[in-house]
């Protein structure tokens, strides 16, 4: 019996002392928050030394861009969890409401919240142990990137660029270098032409123009020629004949006097087949040999004229675009330092559709009217117009805008009111613009009558683009006052 009893007594200490041990050796939640942040800040020591290098090895290049995904969702997760209390407080706020019994909201928020209580630190974990993973594995190229030559230190320009779309493209920026500079075969007749395709406003005309800023892509060629092209009519070839013949930019260097060219064609709209087999015929007339062609366009029958892979550019994930727009909106304030701003900031980048353009937009709103009841009006307007717009047309208006077709977008001051967008344009540095700005219409009292033109956004680095829309503001028909006569003639 004694040593039965002491078995028991013996298997149960070592199951406690076990219990205890898993426990305690486990990181809690604010270890694993703690581990997080100190991971996220080594990750982006790397990719910060790492984007002030001339690197042009591909494969290491594409391990920096997995890290850099790594780090936005990193830090997505950490900020979600850190200011999900906000969510909670508004749901409990809506809970409360619309409902007269306290104990049914407290037994609600038990049943909703407690049973996502172990989710946050499971996600934290798998982050974790994500974003460690690949730190381990781009050891041996924290160590290579000493070897590469430094980029010029401009930190005003970097600022730019990251509010002007080359946010995160530095591998696809270096894939476009590595097509320029790489030289055909002595006597190659053949012209080389890379594609570049991607959706609305993702930054294709910003990555080429800053491409053809590089001092290496620079001075490989005689002439650096741009052409925006619309369905290259008869004016349009003529136009790219004399460009061509009279190399309007002249970049010659002492190193290279074969008079090659690169040729960057922009194609705004949906270009006939017959159209760019009429582009590449005087292509082959007027370029002269070792010269290299950039197509630029958002469809992808321009794929079929490539001679190398076509680089497709696609607006980025949710956590990085987050990553993004925070950093727009707050520029040197530090976010947590504001929590219930922060949380408001993430809601209204949800909503959107991760597009480079609206998160500029909506980022210099934010920060020109920096209080939380101003952006719960903004994060309420928006909630609220694209549900109405949804249900009424079918479509998110954001998606609507990206394929340049008509959409409706409501007004913060006029809610009854909407803002019809039928047309978007670019136009160049040289041209006139609109001294009506989008945001005084959409978030202000501006209200111009009949069909008008505004400013949505200037670029302040090349190619220096301002994007303008087409709208107008339909008067509202008062139903009520014709249905009211009618009823008076009816008596």
């Amino acid at each position: 019996m004694d040593v039965l009893l002491s078995a028991v007594l013996g298997e149960l200490i070592t199951r406690s002392i076990n219990f205890i041990i898993s426990k305690y050796s486990k990181p809690m939640p604010l270890d694993v928050k703690d581990c997080l942040r100190r991971l996220l800040l080594r990750a982006q020591v790397i990719i910060d030394e790492a984007m002030g290098r001339h690197i042009t090895n591909q494969p290491m290049l594409l391990r920096l861009v997995m890290l850099s995904d790594a780090m936005h969702r990193g830090y997505y997760v950490l900020d979600a969890i850190r200011y999900q209390h906000h969510d909670e407080e508004d749901a409990k706020d809506q809970v409360v409401s619309r409902s007269s019994s306290l104990s049914i909201v407290n037994s609600v928020k038990h049943l909703c919240f407690s049973s996502r209580a172990a989710l946050p630190l499971k996600e934290l974990q798998e982050t974790l142990d994500n974003l460690s993973s690949m730190i381990r594995d781009v050891n041996e190229l924290v160590l290579y990137l000493a070897s590469y030559p430094r980029l010029c230190s401009q930190p005003y320009s970097m600022h730019l660029q990251l509010a002007n779309c080359m946010f995160g493209c530095q591998i696809e920026a270096q894939l476009v270098i590595n097509f320029l500079l790489n030289t055909q075969p002595h006597g190659a007749e053949k012209l080389e032409v890379l594609p570049i395709v991607g959706p609305r406003y993702v930054g294709k005309s910003t990555l080429v123009a800053n491409v053809c800023k590089d001092e290496r892509v620079f001075g490989h060629f005689s002439n650096i020629l741009f052409f925006r092209i619309h369905g290259f009519t008869d004016d349009e070839v003529a136009t790219f004949r004399e460009g061509c013949a009279t190399k309007l930019q002249n970049h010659m260097s002492d190193s290279n006097k074969d008079g090659r060219l690169l040729v960057v064609v922009e194609l705004d709209g949906d270009v006939s087949e017959e159209a760019l087999n009429r582009l590449f015929s005087a292509s082959r007339q007027y370029v002269p040999r070792g010269s290299k062609i950039i197509l630029t366009s958002r469809f992808d029958n321009i794929v079929k004229f490539g001679t190398t892979k076509p680089l497709n550019l696609k607006h980025p994930s949710r956590e990085a675009y987050w990553y993004f727009f925070k950093t727009l909106t707050f520029g040197s304030t530090d976010p947590e330092m504001h929590p219930r701003l922060t949380h408001l900031a993430m809601e209204i980048a949800k909503v959107q559709r991760s597009c480079f353009l609206d998160a500029s937009i909506v980022a210099r709103l934010l920060r020109d009217n920096f209080n939380g009841l101003f952006w719960s009006k903004v994060l309420a307007f928006f909630r609220c117009f694209i549900q109405q717009r949804v249900s009424r047309f079918g479509q998110h208006p954001f998606d609507l805008l990206g394929e340049n077709r008509i959409a409706h977008i409501g007004r913060m001051a006029a809610p009854s009111e909407d803002v019809v967008i039928y047309h978007q344009h670019q136009r160049s540095s040289e041209e006139e613009v609109p001294k009506i700005r989008m945001d005084d219409v959409i978030y202000g009292s501006v209200k111009p009558h009949g069909k008008f033109e505004v400013l949505v956004w200037k670029s302040q680095i090349p190619p220096y683009y301002s994007h303008v829309y087409t709208c107008e503001i339909p008067a509202i028909k008062n139903t009520g006052a014709k249905r009211k006569r009618s009823m008076g003639r009816g008596m």
